[in-house]
């Protein structure tokens, strides 16, 4: 097995567990579900970094990155410094988060959140709306056609824009509608290995209405200018933050470098 099929046999396993403990009603009724969601496609149409700023503690490739990492004090401060969104781990297995990081850090925070973790349900989507996410992950390699359209569907249904991420070619068939940003993830997830190439082989086969985002492995400001030329708005970057004492500083910086 992969590590991406260890994971999501994980979280089959979790999310099985977390039903059991509060209802799709109860989740309903969270104070804030009924809000309206902010517009990460909007904010990278309107941006001039184009930074979409995560927050993980931790990683299968790397193990622990940044393990005392305080949420609030970073979300906030990469809010305060101009990113287009914020990317939010709440897998804690692989990725040492949990969705009290999002509920935490949502008060401080003015841009789109999105909910990164494996969505294989429609019950984490009903969460990610009352933990206050705006924006939900769709892997295509961790979901069927069928799957990530009906995830995408009922993701629209409640008021969350969705990130489809791909790898290849054959994962453009995943492209719905329903979705509204197409991300190219630097990291092969059965490899971990990571090159920018890959959102280069795909940048001109992604369907030109769909916001494009690179994800992972971006570390320089050349890197981003080069993205930009082939046709990314978005540029989703962790580790290269979060391994500085400051990820808030680091962020700042790397945003007047562009």
């Amino acid at each position: 097995m992969t590590i991406l099929d260890n994971i999501i046999a994980d979280k089959k396993k979790e999310v099985s567990e977390r039903k059991t403990q509060i209802s799709i009603s109860d989740l309903e009724k969270t104070v804030g579900f009924d809000r309206t969601c902010l517009s990460l496609k909007q904010n990278l149409l309107h941006s001039s970094s184009g930074i979409i700023a995560e927050f993980k503690r931790k990683s299968p490739s790397l193990g622990w990155i940044h393990a005392d990492a305080d949420v609030k004090a970073i979300t906030s401060g990469y809010s305060q410094n101009g990113v287009s969104g914020i990317s939010i781990l709440t897998d804690f297995p692989y990725f040492g988060g949990t969705p009290e990081d999002l509920i935490s850090a949502r008060p401080n925070i003015s841009c789109p959140i999105l909910r990164k973790d494996f969505m294989i349900d429609e019950y984490q989507l009903f969460e990610a709306k009352s933990y206050g996410a705006d924006v939900v992950l769709l892997i295509a390699s961790a979901l069927t056609t069928d799957e990530c359209n009906n995830l995408a569907q009922k993701a629209k249904a409640l008021g969350l824009e969705t990130l489809l991420e791909i790898h290849n070619t054959q994962e453009l068939s995943h492209i719905s509608e329903y979705i509204d940003l197409v991300g190219v993830n630097n990291r092969n997830l059965k490899t971990f290995e990571v090159s920018i190439d890959a959102s280069l082989s795909l940048a001109d086969k992604i369907p030109a209405e769909f916001i494009k985002i690179s994800e992972s492995g971006i570390s320089s400001v050349e890197s981003v200018k080069i993205l930009r030329e082939v046709g990314y708005k978005g540029f989703l970057m962790g580790e290269n933050f979060m391994k500085e004492k400051n990820p808030a500083e680091a962020l700042k910086n790397f945003i007047t470098a562009i």
